[in-house]
């Protein structure tokens, strides 16, 4: 069984996108090839709406997989809520050659969003607002062929990016103030936290239900392993003070890498690992290996100055290998 993440970004066959889909395939299609896995968890998937039926639909998606194996997968996507369709941005998919027996979706379901009164606002704001995600976790449930059932996670985490702060912003990337700013990196963290925080309280839900249970969770965590989502989901012993606790400890598969291997994000010279998979300890014992595909990976922030219409993900797949108990 092999288990892989990969966030395409943006992957979308809108007339405006700048880069046409079609040069987009010409390069995704060869990395999920070389992926071959039989469970496939993918980020940032746009959907585009029907000129007939005015309904969104995975067409870019669709038309990437045609003629791969992929193509005939299970597939399970977040949806919008208010219209039982894949959103516009940024959805999550989980592909299987296995049946999904069920999937869902969790946003704010197993914890109230916390109240937070902005300060720096213009103008002021008079009550406090609940702090939402921006982006659900996608949980799907998988028969595997040995007959065990494989619970998989995608997520996709808020980027350390600074939130609105209505009034403090001058243009898309630019601040107006300083306090302005900082509170806006405040709120994301938040945001990030609180989506890792849901990711745990599911997890542990499932511990619950039977302590044996196979999890992986899988995604881009916009985080590197010593962050704080990291560290929440992950729920290590070393951080709960407590050994009886430790059946319910996620591992973080890459530190099966090397070091200097170790990285899915170039962002200004920096090598960073953001995205992550996590598995329990009862999964643990068919593990057997994980790739890093980064070699041809470039640098996010150069790309995006110097590259007219880039069709690469700046992140790197990986891809974890198992083997089936019978």
């Amino acid at each position: 069984m092999r288990i892989a993440s990969f966030n395409v970004e943006n992957l979308t066959d809108s007339p405006t996108s700048d880069v046409p889909l079609n040069a987009r395939i010409d390069i995704l299609r060869p990395q999920l090839a070389r992926l071959a896995a039989d469970i496939l968890c993918l980020q940032e998937v746009d959907a585009t709406k029907h000129r007939q039926t005015h309904r969104r639909e995975h067409s870019a998606l669709k038309a990437l997989l045609r003629e791969t194996p992929y193509q005939d997968f299970h597939l399970a996507s977040s949806l919008d809520r208010n219209s039982g369709l894949p959103r516009d941005k940024h959805n999550l998919v989980t592909l299987s050659r296995w049946p999904i027996t069920c999937s869902q979706q969790l946003c704010c379901d197993l914890l109230q969003p916390p109240l937070y009164r902005n300060v720096t606002s213009e103008p002021p704001q008079d009550a406090a607002a609940a702090v939402t995600w921006d982006r659900p976790i996608l949980h799907a449930q998988i028969a595997l062929p040995n007959g065990q059932a494989l619970h998989i996670l995608n997520m996709h985490l808020r980027a350390p990016l600074a939130a609105r702060i209505p009034g403090q912003k001058s243009g898309p990337f630019a601040w107006k103030s300083v306090p302005g700013w900082a509170e806006g990196y405040f709120l994301a963290a938040i945001k990030r936290s609180g989506q890792a925080l849901e990711a745990r309280l599911f997890i542990d839900s499932l511990f619950d239900a039977d302590e044996k249970a196979l999890v992986a969770v899988a995604g881009d965590f916009n985080a590197e392993e010593k962050e704080v989502p990291l560290h929440i989901v992950m729920g290590d012993p070393e951080d709960t003070g407590n050994g009886r606790l430790a059946g319910r400890a996620l591992v973080p598969l890459e530190h099966s890498l090397p070091h200097e291997r170790r990285f899915t994000v170039v962002h200004r010279g920096r090598k960073l690992m953001l995205d992550h998979l996590l598995i329990s300890l009862q999964l643990q014992t068919s593990y057997r290996d994980i790739e890093d595909h980064n070699e041809a990976l470039g640098d996010e922030l150069v790309a995006y100055t110097l590259i007219d219409a880039a069709p690469d993900s700046y992140h790197a797949p990986i891809v974890a290998k198992f083997e089936l108990n019978e």
